[in-house]
């Protein structure tokens, strides 16, 4: 590890040099990438000087535990030293594992209404209202990309995309069958029902990073059924994209152009593809499924919610908060750190396997 570490260090610091001089900025080009590769070496370094600097300590209050009159002190700062190598040396781990290439791309997440009819559907606005709060809370912008609505206010399905850096890598474990334990609102006898709701989270991905043929595409525009004014009503601006080699279809009707729906749909389509393939490839190989935290599987039960008690359960990290009424009000950071925290442990776990 430390072998890799010093490489990793006369890199930054060649960068480092590049970024000092000023003729870098002749190429914009290069200097952005050099700026990103700067930013992202950045907490590695700092961590890793910090180790260097708990060593040296170590080395230096060792030396001086028979001085008279610094003994004392000595022995303190390297018992201080030797607590705090083991827990930098786990964070340089951690820094040092593969990074997912997709981790800072913005997300596109389908929420779609499964068991329990109106009631399903009601949940699926909560947790598109939950994730909405949650992005707004970290300045992230959401856009609804299409949905469908019930009469009393519940979603069937909504596509939105959320901006923002690192989205993809703070919503990725999303991904699954969220149930949901509570009293309807249209249940007179005061019954308890369990209903669940689909999530899928996936990176947003351009038409360059997938390769999609036009030819694969057919085309159809409709007028958008949603509210939006006369505008929507009068003018056919909604697009269904159908690949035909899978039968995929995506629709997208809330921009107000033919054009925006079709370059949004697009992506959209490009997201669900990328999602099919990375899928197939991890299901040939199975094992690396043990470095992660479940497997993003849209019927992998994930989470429950129960009102009546005011708890949820994440199942896979065995997580319980008794806070539900703040969770669904987009304060998820918590659940979000112990999902974070054991795909490391699993990954770390794997790569000493």
């Amino acid at each position: 590890m430390l072998d890799k570490l010093k490489i990793v260090e006369a890199r930054y610091q060649e960068v480092e040099a590049r970024l000092a001089d000023n003729a870098t900025y002749a190429d914009p080009a290069l200097a952005a990438r050099l700026n990103q590769e700067q930013k992202e070496l950045a907490p590695l370094m700092e961590v890793y000087r910090a180790f260097l600097q708990m060593q040296k300590t170590l080395e230096e209050s060792q030396a001086l535990f028979s001085d008279p009159d610094l003994g004392e002190l000595a022995r303190e700062e390297f018992a201080a030293a030797k607590a705090a190598l083991p827990e930098l040396e786990n964070q340089l781990k951690i820094l040092l594992l593969p990074k997912d290439p997709n981790d800072d791309k913005n997300v596109i997440v389908e929420i779609r209404a499964g068991v329990g009819g109106e009631e399903a559907a009601l949940f699926a606005a909560d947790l598109y209202r939950m994730y909405s709060m949650y992005a707004e809370g970290r300045h992230w912008s959401v856009e609804v990309d299409s949905v469908s609505e019930t009469e009393l206010g519940g979603m069937k399905e909504i596509c939105f995309t959320i901006q923002g850096a690192g989205a993809y890598s703070r919503l990725k474990f999303e991904s699954g069958v969220h149930r949901v334990q509570r009293v309807p609102e249209t249940e007179s006898g005061g019954r308890i029902h369990t209903s669940t709701v689909t999530v899928a989270v996936l990176p947003e991905m351009e038409e360059v990073d997938v390769k999609v043929d036009p030819a694969d595409i057919e085309m159809q525009v409709f007028r958008s059924s949603g509210a939006g004014g006369q505008h929507i009503n009068k003018t056919s601006s909604a697009v269904r994209l159908i690949h035909k080699p899978t039968g995929m279809v995506v629709e997208c009707q809330q921009e107000r152009s033919q054009f925006q729906n079709r370059e949004k749909a697009m992506r959209i389509l490009a997201s669900r593809l990328y999602d099919q393939e990375r899928e197939r490839v991890e299901g040939e190989h199975s094992a690396q499924r043990k470095s992660q935290v479940g497997s993003g599987m849209r019927n992998e039960r994930i989470r429950t919610y129960n009102f009546p008690q005011g708890r949820l359960t994440d199942h896979r990290v065995n997580l319980t908060l008794y806070k539900l009424d703040a969770v669904m009000n987009g304060t998820i950071d918590e659940i979000i750190d112990t999902l974070v925290t054991a795909d490391q442990a699993a990954k770390l776990e794997a790569e000493t396997q």
